[in-house]
């Protein structure tokens, strides 16, 4: 199955397709230099099979190449945030402290 990720900036939200269709995504608000992530859905026919995984991934590499701060809002983005150490440094040091990540 093919996958891609894309950035709807219009609806404010990544977007993954698996085989062209629709399959879940992840919203954000803009705060400034961060990115809020606030909710994420996958479609039930594709829970369980990593694209949860693929979509926050994406979704966290595109926005740090756009130059913004994280701020994992979303419980599922903060789980991979925090099983993923390498994005612990894209999560601002003031939320990381509320977010009860590591400083």
């Amino acid at each position: 199955m093919s996958t891609e990720v894309r950035n709807n900036f219009a609806l404010e939200r990544f977007e993954i397709y698996v085989d062209g269709a629709i399959a879940g995504y992840a919203e954000y608000q803009d705060t400034g230099a961060e990115r809020a992530f606030i909710h994420t859905e996958l479609d039930s026919g594709y829970e369980g099979r990593g694209y949860g995984r693929v979509l926050v991934q994406a979704a966290l590499n595109a926005s740090r190449q756009e130059g913004f701060g994280i701020l994992p809002m979303c419980p599922l983005v903060r789980h991979f945030v925090q099983s993923q150490q390498e994005y612990i440094a894209t999560v601002p040091q003031w939320a990381r402290q509320k977010l009860g990540l590591p400083l």
